[in-house]
């Protein structure tokens, strides 16, 4: 408030000295134009010597030697153009009392031209019109003056007014007819609807109005299209805010944010009031160095009151939406505040053909084009991902000026979202064989490992920062995880590796291996430290929030003796691997070479083509082996 109080009071002396400035200027412009209308001009001054007096100008005219005479009774002045100057001469300035009755009647006895100058009038009018326009620029200056007060106190006022979007009859345009892939999630969301326009249908047996349902899922799965979905088919009025929204650098603005947004919307109940990324606000208090942020948990302590608090908002039903749970306060979490917390996680193989067919219906796509193929092929895929992908493929049919979408746009499509822009195909060279190899000793070791993914494709076109790209499709969708299974995506990893040391010899080896080697390791050290699945036995050592900086204070709990034993194990488990993958990759050394010299001539090989080329590969082996032994 102290800050406040000086930034309102510097802001006032501002205005006042901005008050006399202008004021001091207008007195002066006044001052100005006076002395401009009313002094005589400087060449009258210096021109005073050569004029005429009265009594001179009276003679002048009794001789006949003037030819005309205008008086300005303004100046108190007679300009007198005498018969013996010439036309282009200035003439003389002669001054002249108030009332001249005897200049005018011998002017007119001897004939002279004779004239009043009308510039009293004129100057009078000016001086008017001028000291009205500066009255009006003053009387304009003081009223922006006094707007921009009323409007500086306005916003220094309204920091603590909610900025939640309200909506009488949220009519956002979706429907839970548009939301596919998380079915569970919106039959959980549909019973609030009912509630909201059925509440005797539950009160009828005692049943309460949930208070609050979090939403919690990675990100692009689905929660804030959930959300808008709720506001389309409740037809209540609606209140929509983020987190960020209600923290401000100022001390107490986000509490009083929040007790702005929940009397707004006690006054518009039965309501829902969504907000987003609850995580911003809603982060355990007390925890992280120095204890926090003081603000973000006055306005935590002041959402957790007003949701369940001493005094109850009835009507009012809260759902949250975050990706990140685990850093909740749990005081946010326990029932009365949010009563459900509803998963929506991603879409399983049925959820993902379901999300096409909501995302296809707005765009051409061939009748080529099968669906349950692309989910097929695109497991861990959000809804996001899925949108995103056909927008690519119809973004991609555009620029090859084709009328509908067809699976050669969806494949390319899938390949960009997946890894990247395509980038230049290489030239036949040496480091275009050493890819090939690479590419090519991945494919080879996971084909012949037990419980591993199958090839879905082999190219050596540059994606992203991949010079070339091996894919594995799961036949089934992902579950639990089988100590075989790792140790086989740990020996493919090291493939690419160990085809490079058999063919070309280890001072050939290459950089490439490096997203191989780090991921191999991770899932080494995984297996040793969080899944027990080494000789160390069935021990968690570590957790998601164990780091090595002695400044996060989540430190390791074991002694040395035990990192050591986990430093042997990880790199045993690797170690075996690669030695297993070096194994197949010189069994298979000759259809290796036939598959790269394949590769680098079509550049891509599909899974099917490259299963059929192994097979029948090792039954011409099988047959020879067969006529030997006879």
């Amino acid at each position: 408030m102290n800050r406040l109080n000086r930034l309102n009071y510097s802001g006032k002396e501002r205005k006042a000295k901005g008050k006399l400035s202008f004021l001091s200027v207008i007195t002066s412009w006044v001052l100005i134009q006076t002395l401009l209308i009313s002094s005589p001009s400087l060449a009258d001054e210096k021109n005073k010597e050569e004029n005429l007096t009265y009594g001179q100008l009276l003679e002048k005219i009794d001789q006949d030697q003037v030819k005309s005479i205008e008086l300005d009774q303004l100046n108190y002045l007679a300009k007198v153009q005498l018969k013996k100057q010439g036309e282009k001469d200035a003439p003389f300035l002669v001054p002249i009392l108030a009332d001249n009755p005897e200049l005018i009647s011998r002017a007119r006895d001897m004939n002279v031209e004779f004239s009043m100058d009308d510039s009293t009038d004129n100057a009078m009018a000016a001086r008017v019109l001028v000291n009205f326009l500066l009255l009006f620029i003053l009387l304009f200056g003081l009223v922006m003056i006094i707007r921009r007060s009323a409007q500086v106190s306005g916003q220094a006022m309204s920091f603590g007014k909610s900025r939640a979007r309200f909506q009488m009859e949220a009519k956002t345009g979706v429907t839970f007819d548009d939301v596919a892939g998380i079915e569970e999630a919106k039959e959980e969301l549909q019973e609030v609807v009912t509630f909201l326009k059925q509440p005797e249908k539950f009160t009828a047996i005692g049943a309460k109005i949930p208070k609050g349902v979090l939403l919690v899922g990675p990100p692009g799965t689905g929660k804030t299209l959930l959300a808008r979905a709720i506001a389309g088919e409740a037809g209540v009025p609606f209140f929509s805010i983020s987190g960020s929204e209600f923290v401000e650098m100022f001390v107490g603005v986000g509490a009083s944010r929040v007790r702005d947004l929940f009397q707004k919307a006690q006054e518009n109940a039965p309501c829902l009031v969504f907000i987003d990324e609850i995580d911003a606000v809603g982060r355990q208090r007390g925890v992280g160095i120095g204890g926090g942020n003081d603000e973000r948990e006055q306005t935590l302590n002041q959402l957790l009151t007003e949701m369940d608090g001493f005094e109850t908002n009835n009507g009012i039903i809260v759902i949250a939406a975050t990706n990140r749970p685990d850093v909740l306060d749990v005081a946010l979490l326990r029932p009365g505040r949010f009563d459900r917390q509803v998963g929506v996680d991603y879409p399983d193989l049925k959820g993902r053909r379901h999300i096409l067919e909501v995302h296809a219906k707005p765009k051409k796509v061939s009748t080529e084009v099968s669906l349950e193929t692309i989910a097929k092929r695109t497991p861990g895929f959000t809804g996001a991902d899925l949108a995103n992908l056909l927008n690519e493929a119809a973004i991609l049919t555009a620029r090859r000026r084709k009328n509908a979408i067809t699976m050669a746009e969806i494949n390319d499509a899938i390949d960009r979202v997946i890894a990247g822009m395509e980038g230049t195909p290489l030239t036949d060279s040496k480091g275009k064989r050493l890819i090939a190899y690479h590419e090519v000793g991945h494919a080879i070791v996971g084909t012949f490992t037990d419980t591993h993914d199958p090839v879905e494709k082999v190219t050596l076109i540059p994606r992203g920062q991949a010079k070339g790209i091996t894919w594995f499709t799961p036949d089934d969708e992902p579950g639990l995880e089988t100590r075989g299974e790792i140790i086989s995506k740990i020996a493919c990893s090291m493939g690419g590796r160990a085809a490079e040391e058999v063919i070309f010899g280890y001072d050939e080896i290459t950089i490439g291996a490096t997203q191989d080697i780090q991921q191999a390791t991770r899932l080494a050290r995984l297996m040793v430290t969080r899944l027990g699945m080494s000789e160390l036995g069935q021990l968690a050592l570590e957790d998601e929030n164990t780091s090595s900086n002695p400044w996060a204070g989540n430190l390791p709990e074991y002694s040395e003796e035990i990192a050591s034993k986990i430093d042997g194990q990880i790199r045993t488990i690797i170690m075996n691997c690669y030695e297993q993958a070096k194994q197949i990759i010189m069994e298979n050394r000759t259809l290796i070479d036939r598959l790269v010299d394949l590769l680098i001539e079509k550049e891509t090989i599909d899974g099917d083509e490259f299963r059929e080329i192994v097979t029948n590969y090792h039954q011409k082996i099988e047959k020879k082996l067969a006529q030997l032994s006879i």
